[in-house]
Parts: C-alpha cells; sequence; structure tokens
C-alpha cells in the first residue's frame, strides 16, 4: 500500500497509544477492528499477538504489573471483546492497568439503530461495566485521542486497574485530516492521606504494646518497599505479606513472618496484636484466612480503593497510595529499640514448620525448593491455579523477582500467556510459568506466539492427571472425586511440534532440567509428572 495513502481512526488510535507513552501492544485482530491493526505497521509500536483474546488479556496483565505502566490489549467486536472477560477480571483484582481497545459494530448499528451486523451486541459495554473500572464509548474519530488519554488516566488512578474503550469500525475505516497526535497528558493525581488520620495513627502505633504489619499488593504496586521495611524497623515490628504482597518484605528479614496466611499460627499472631496495620490490603477472603481472622486489637488500614476501607473489618481507614502513606509513618513514628518483634517472628515460623514436618509433605517441599534454587534470584515467576502455586503463596521466597499469580479472581490459564507478557517487557531475563495438566491446557495454543516471537520463558507443567486441587477439595467434602480426570497430550511431544524444545522431568531431576531450560534462549518446556498434596493449615486437634 502506498506511503501516501490518507491516515484513518486507526492512525489516531496507534498515534494516540505512542503519544501516551506505550511500545508495546498485545491483541488478536478481526474484522471489524482491522483499521487498528493496519495502522500498527505505520507505527513503531510492538505488537504481541496471541492465539486466543483471553490470553492475551493476560499477557497485557503481566506486562502492566512488571512495567507499572499502561498496557494496551487490541481486541475485535462481540465474540473477540467477551473472551477477554476472565482476564480483565484478573486485572481489575490484582489491580493491573491494561487498556482494552475494542472495535464496535458501524455506528449505525450502535444505540438500538440498525440491526443485524456480524458480531453484534445489543449493549457491548454493559458487559464490562461489572469488570472494569470505566468504559469510553468513542462516535466519532476527533474523540479518539481524548478518550484513550480519558481512559489511560483512569488506568493508572489509584486504585489503579483495566478500562475499556470501543471504537466502531467506521470511525476506525475513515480518513481523517487533522495532524498526527504527537503528545497528550495522562499522569494521575497523586492519593496523598490526610494528616490528622496520620497523626493517630502514629498515636495509635506509639502506644501499642504489639504492633504487627500486613502488607497487601497494594505495596508492591505503590513500589513502597524500603518505606514498609523503615517502618517495621522503627516499630520493631513483625510483617507478614498477603499473597499479593509477596515481595512487599524481605523473606529472611528478622521481623519477617513471611506469608503462611492459611495457616492458623499465623492468624493467631495477627489477631493478638493489639494495634494491626494493614496496608495495600482489602483484607479479602485469601488475606483473612478465607474470613476466620477475627482481630482483637484496633486495625489500621491504609488502602487506595475507597469500596476496601473497611469493609470486612472496622478500622481507623486511610484512603491514600502505600507508599505515601507509610513513608509519612516512618518518619513520625518513635524509633524504638530491637525488643520481642525478631522472637515473635521467628516463634511463629517454627510453629509453622513444625506442624508441616510432621505431614509427610516432603517432595512437595522439595520441588518448591528445587525451582527457587534453579531460579537465577531476579526472574520473575507467575503461577496458574496449581497445587505447586498454592504451596508458592505461602512457601515460595521471590527474592530479587516478583511472583505473579492469578488469585486475585482465581481463573485457570494465567501462568503461561501472563509469562509471555512479561518476557515482552524484558527479554534479558528468563521469566518461568508454572501451571498443572488442566491449566496448561487453557494455554496450548501460546506455545506458538512463545515460538513466533522467540520470548524467554520456560513453562514447567506439573502433570497429576486432572484438576489436582479440585480433586483434593471434592475428596475431603464428599469422600470422592468428580469431573477432576483428564485426557492429556503427550505435553513434551506436543511442544516439540511447535518448535518449542521440551523435556520430561522426574523431582529428582528437575533441578538440572529447570536450570538448563532456563538458561537456554527462548522458550521452553519442562513437564513433571507428579501427584502433590497442599498441607493442612492446622492439626486436626486444633481449637479453630
Amino acid at each position: 500500500m502506498s506511503s501516501a495513502q490518507p491516515r484513518n481512526g486507526g492512525d489516531l488510535v496507534v498515534e494516540s497509544l505512542t503519544a501516551l507513552g506505550a511500545t508495546t501492544v498485545f491483541g488478536l485482530p478481526g474484522q471489524h477492528a482491522l483499521g487498528t491493526f493496519d495502522a500498527l505497521r505505520r507505527s513503531s509500536l510492538e505488537y504481541i499477538g496471541l492465539r486466543v483474546e483471553n490470553n492475551a488479556g493476560f499477557a497485557a496483565d503481566a506486562f502492566a504489573r512488571v512495567t507499572g505502566g499502561v498496557a494496551p490489549l487490541l481486541v475485535s467486536t462481540g465474540p473477540g471483546a467477551l473472551m477477554t472477560l476472565a482476564a480483565l477480571q484478573e486485572s481489575a483484582a490484582a489491580s493491573a492497568p491494561v487498556l482494552g481497545i475494542s472495535s464496535q459494530v458501524p455506528t449505525a448499528g450502535l444505540g438500538g439503530g440498525r440491526k443485524g451486523y456480524l458480531h453484534e451486541l445489543t449493549d457491548q459495554k454493559a458487559s464490562f461495566r461489572d469488570v472494569v473500572k470505566s468504559v469510553h464509548t468513542v462516535r466519532t474519530a476527533s474523540q479518539i485521542p481524548s478518550a484513550l488519554a480519558a481512559a489511560w488516566a483512569s488506568a493508572l488512578e489509584a486504585p489503579s486497574g483495566p478500562v475499556w474503550v470501543e471504537i466502531p469500525q467506521d470511525v476506525l475505516l475513515a480518513p481523517v485530516s487533522v495532524p498526527p497526535v504527537l503528545s497528550l497528558r495522562a499522569a494521575p493525581s497523586q492519593l496523598e492521606p490526610r494528616w490528622e488520620l496520620i497523626t493517630e495513627a502514629v498515636r495509635l502505633l506509639d502506644e501499642a504494646e504489639r504492633p504487627v504489619l500486613l502488607a497487601g499488593g497494594g505495596v508492591v504496586r505503590s513500589g513502597a518497599q524500603e518505606e514498609l521495611r523503615a517502618l517495621a524497623e522503627a516499630l520493631d515490628a513483625p510483617v507478614a505479606t498477603t499473597f499479593g504482597g509477596k515481595g512487599a518484605f524481605p523473606w529472611e528479614h528478622r521481623l519477617s513472618l513471611q506469608s503462611w496466611l492459611e495457616d492458623r499460627h499465623t492468624t493467631d499472631l495477627l489477631e493478638e496484636a493489639d494495634v494491626l496495620l494493614v496496608v495495600g490490603s482489602g483484607l479479602g477472603e485469601l488475606s483473612s484466612n478465607y474470613h476466620t481472622f477475627a482481630p482483637r486489637g484496633r486495625v489500621i488500614q491504609i488502602e487506595a480503593d475507597l469500596g476496601k476501607l473497611e469493609s470486612n473489618h472496622p478500622a481507623l481507614g486511610i484512603h491514600a497510595d502505600a507508599r505515601l502513606a507509610l513513608d509519612a509513618l516512618a518518619s513520625r513514628v518513635t524509633r524504638r529499640p530491637e525488643g520481642d518483634g525478631a522472637k515473635a517472628a521467628a516463634g511463629l515460623l517454627a510453629r509453622v514448620r513444625d506442624r508441616i514436618e510432621v505431614q509427610d509433605l516432603d517432595l512437595e517441599q522439595r520441588v518448591l525448593a528445587t525451582v527457587r534454587n534453579a531460579l537465577p534470584d531476579a526472574a520473575p515467576t507467575f503461577w496458574d491455579m496449581t497445587i505447586l502455586a498454592y504451596w508458592a503463596w505461602s512457601a515460595f521466597d521471590p527474592r530479587d523477582g516478583a511472583m505473579h499469580t492469578a488469585q486475585g479472581a482465581g481463573g485457570l490459564g494465567y501462568g503461561f500467556p501472563a509469562a509471555l507478557g512479561a518476557a515482552a517487557a524484558d527479554r534479558s531475563t528468563p521469566v518461568l510459568a508454572v501451571s498443572g495438566d488442566g491449566g496448561a491446557m487453557y494455554s496450548i495454543a501460546e506455545l506458538a506466539t512463545a515460538r513466533q516471537y522467540g520470548l524467554p520463558v520456560t513453562w514447567l507443567i506439573v502433570d497429576d492427571g486432572g484438576y489436582g486441587i479440585l480433586r483434593e477439595y471434592m475428596t475431603d467434602a464428599f469422600g470422592e472425586a468428580t469431573a477432576t480426570e483428564l485426557a492429556r497430550p503427550d505435553f513434551v511431544a506436543l511442544a516439540e511440534s511447535f518448535g518449542v524444545p521440551a523435556v520430561r522431568t522426574s523431582a529428582d531431576r528437575l533441578g538440572e532440567d529447570l536450570t538448563a531450560a532456563l538458561a537456554a534462549p527462548g522458550p521452553s518446556v519442562v513437564v513433571l509428572p507428579a501427584v502433590l498434596r497442599m498441607f493442612a493449615p492446622t492439626h486436626l486437634t486444633d481449637d479453630i
């Protein structure tokens, strides 16, 4: 096509994204969206095309998490748009700023107009309102830059999260005569704490005899690790992290309680604090030991999501960015000498270890330790909803990397496509994806994506013959499992058919095989046939 062809609405989309700072976009083309995809080749944006829209959403989610910026996701109308909903639900739960941009039927079909268009929905945007932060519908080409800037700012505004923009097919294809988009501003305002609340929080913490901190994903998203550490050390307060808050506090720090939130010993310690500071967590189901947590002392909650303040427990609620609030507290609390904080942390971890050691779970601990030792310290990891991931929530030390899971919404199929998105952000560091055989079947098609773009992702598939965690849940609840056993492919042969190197390993060889796969360029697959079991968070005799 001639370089002199008129610019169109699709060009305004890619020009606007470039002006906003985008470098990489994810997606999958469709008939109504072709104007946008044709414009990509006239832009500097890198395109990573996945094979299923939901997987493209997971990849964008991971890109947003590891970069801290907005990740554009380009899809088509109707079925293509709807296929992203599960991924967007995960992004909403994890506060990942994904900018979904879909096409729409021509403007004549919007709002109850002309009927019968391919992929037409009566009200497409209504399907997204319950999932994303904001929905923006464009009706003319001149609206595109401003709509994308508004959506971009919405995605980044605390609490960050996914947003949705839809643009009709005819608007994307219509020629435009306006100059190219060169600059757009979409900087969100900072969410600063109110000082009277900080003053009261400082008073409570200074008067506390047994302060404890619980750090959630908001600490990681705001980059508040140093502020959290400074406050914990000033207060001599033990720190636990939620599963989403992994990496918020050094794993081996003398005050670290690590992440054993499903163990009743940890719940007891949190309940016994006379002042519990919860930062960057809404104390939802997984962060409150399935809503069994019942604090007996005062709770201070710092949370950027206004809807989560005091939503589960009464607290001194501070609506603020975690970094700004922690910095304000750390600079004002009275510094204490080292006291019983480290002793309390060590005692808790010893009780947890004692409980695990009597449960005959050597294989599970050995596999997780092998994975950790094979990984470079800075390598990010992405975990599907599988038994080894459930272990990792509690027991995995992310070190200098980052651990990401799908536990926000709990959908299957997250690990591998998310790892591809992270690898697209930084090809210099290997990325590990971990799935069970059930979750892996959601993402097999993305082996083609990994191969096409040469992304350095090693995919560990733990093959236990079915939906292992559901097998355990059903057996415990009903005495036997139903609909959990699966026919599977030969994962090694299947990966090799995509041109991706693969190996079948064992628990004894896992370290050697995983280390080699992570060191090799491009994608790889390691298959571990193993039936793993979950730890019991309490003894049968425990009073819970």
